[in-house]
């Protein structure tokens, strides 16, 4: 696989994979993703999807969504050891540092 640059994101109605380069949503499947973590990635969007409907207007919850939004980021690049992996909040509209 050639290397790719990521940005781990709860966008509504995204796969929670962004090519930071030429847009657009990744398939967790199409670049390597293991069982375990697409499994994580999309629980992990319904809740930030419930989070989105509620206006992000709980805090604790927004800050739980990116603490494991990062760890997700953490576990994909040791995934796709090609990959440079970024997060994005969508609570905060802002990247969080890994």
């Amino acid at each position: 696989m050639s290397s790719l640059s990521l940005i781990v994101d709860g966008m509504l109605s995204g796969t929670g994979i962004r090519d930071a380069i030429a847009g657009g949503y990744l398939e967790p499947d199409e670049i390597g993703v293991s069982d375990p973590l697409r499994a994580q990635i999309s629980k992990w969007l319904e809740r930030y999807e419930d989070a989105h409907f509620h206006q992000y207007d709980d805090q604790t919850v927004n800050e739980a969504l990116d603490k494991e939004g990062v760890e997700i980021a953490r576990k994909l690049s040791g995934e796709l050891k090609l990959a440079s992996v970024r997060y994005f909040s969508n609570a905060k509209l802002e990247e969080v540092k890994l």
